[in-house]
């Protein structure tokens, strides 16, 4: 099969095409050709090692699973003995998590596997863009308890992220204040918010408004800030956050303060209620360019400009 191969970690042309075998399943497996990737801030984080911690993790002079990418839409051609939930011409999409591995034209997974049948009403490029944005927000959503009525900000909410957590906030009743350029606007609208604020024309240090949460979806609003617009009683999601964040968003909480932050959870039940929401019209993909697996380098380079509108897809199978 043909696939991607991470040779090293530093920029975009490590990134190679080659021919690798194809997987193999066990009996509670299933495999999949891919037909459509994305590539999101993690994939690009990883392929840099950046923060450096990385090499510790996955590999110290490149990643230990060479075949990278997160995320994926395509057909189930293969299932192990033991499959139930799965059939051969089934539509699925998913995260693979930690194991990689979607940057290739076949990947087997788990049936446990954050993985869910494919809308109908989603092509499989619109699908493999979803389940980064919407795995990350609906995680610390969950976990932050957001209700109707409430007042959330989100912070970044044009990325893959903050576009998942427009659209899942409002989905929960809440009341939400997308801060992007001026040039999403429109787009936010689309997605459902409120109330837009441009970060370029807009400083939240002179804004008076008090949100029940805030969602920092980029790590680019300083930690002070954040702070200032957040009720007393609050809650802080730090949803892209580095070490060092992470340190001091730990000796916040010893102050009282209600500061969400970490690894996400994947899970097909995850999957499965962002379907729901999809099929209800509550949650639509957002896609910005379109590439091919031949062009990942270029798909990475473009993503790294931190500029993208939603997601980047990747189409595999032409």
């Amino acid at each position: 099969m043909k696939a991607v191969c991470c040779t090293a970690y530093g920029a975009p042309e490590v990134l190679k095409i080659a021919e690798l075998p194809k997987p193999t399943i066990r009996e509670n497996e299933v495999l999949i050709r891919v037909h459509a990737t994305a590539v999101n801030s993690g994939d690009v984080r990883i392929r840099k090692a950046d923060p450096w911690v990385i090499r510790l993790i996955f590999g110290f002079s490149k990643p230990r699973v060479a075949v990278l990418g997160g995320v994926f839409s395509g057909e189930v051609v293969e299932t192990g003995k033991a499959v139930s939930q799965f059939r051969i011409g089934d539509a699925v999409f998913g995260s693979t998590g930690m194991e990689f591995g979607a940057y290739a034209e076949y990947k087997s997974f788990k049936e446990s596997a954050a993985v869910a049948l494919k809308p109908g009403s989603l092509s499989h490029i619109e699908a493999a863009s979803i389940p980064f944005g919407a795995m990350t927000a609906l995680h610390f959503i969950r976990k932050a308890n957001i209700r109707p009525g409430q007042k959330v900000l989100i912070y970044g909410a044009s990325g893959a992220v903050g576009s998942a957590a427009v659209q899942l906030a409002k989905s929960c009743g809440a009341e939400v204040t997308a801060v992007c350029s001026v040039v999403n606007k429109e787009l936010m609208k689309e997605l459902g918010a409120d109330k837009v604020i441009n970060y370029l024309q807009e400083d939240l240090s002179v804004n008076n408004e008090q949100y029940d949460v805030i969602y920092e979806a980029v790590n680019k609003l300083s930690f002070s800030k954040s702070i200032k617009n957040l009720k007393k009683d609050g809650i802080l999601i730090l949803g892209a956050a580095g070490f060092g964040r992470m340190l001091r968003a730990g000796l916040a909480r010893m102050t009282g303060r209600k500061i969400l932050t970490g690894v996400i959870k994947e899970s097909a039940e995850g999957m499965s209620f962002v379907k729901g929401l999809i099929e209800e019209g509550k949650y639509r993909p957002v896609l910005d360019r379109v590439y091919t697996l031949d062009q990942i380098s270029d798909a990475h380079e473009y993503v790294e400009l931190g500029h993208k509108k939603g997601n980047v897809g990747v189409q595999v199978i032409s």
